[in-house]
């Protein structure tokens, strides 16, 4: 499955999502709700996936977690903000980077429809 599948896929369970639940919860639930509608596809997701950094061939363990990967190569930072800032864009590239995944999304339930709060984030050239 390419990372474009898996996107349209995400999008999808993302937006029934939003539909059931709307703007105004924590992110937590947010991200149970979607892990659950992605497994119920039968695409592989690891939530709460620790990152580390490979630093001089040692790898540390420095607290980074990546919300949502699926199928080991897509990357979801779940959001639940008032908006999307450059900090939460510049977090979601270094997963990308991090994780050596070309595409992922920044998405935001925060919002009163859900295409205006997610943001399609590529690693180089897809």
């Amino acid at each position: 499955m390419t990372e474009n599948e898996i996107a349209e896929i995400v999008f999808k369970c993302a937006l029934k999502v939003h539909r059931s639940l709307g703007p105004g919860l924590l992110e937590s639930t947010y991200e149970a709700c979607l892990f659950y509608e992605l497994k119920e596809w039968g695409l592989k997701v690891e939530k709460q996936k620790k990152l580390p950094v490979i630093y001089n061939d040692v790898e540390l363990e420095v607290g980074y977690v990546i919300d949502l990967m699926v199928e080991d190569k897509f990357i979801i930072e779940l959001k639940a903000v008032k908006e999307i800032t450059n900090v939460h864009l510049a977090q979601t590239l270094t997963y990308l980077r991090l994780s050596n995944c070309k595409l992922g999304f920044l998405m935001n339930f925060n919002v009163s429809l859900l295409k205006t709060g997610v943001k399609r984030v590529i690693n180089g050239k897809l």
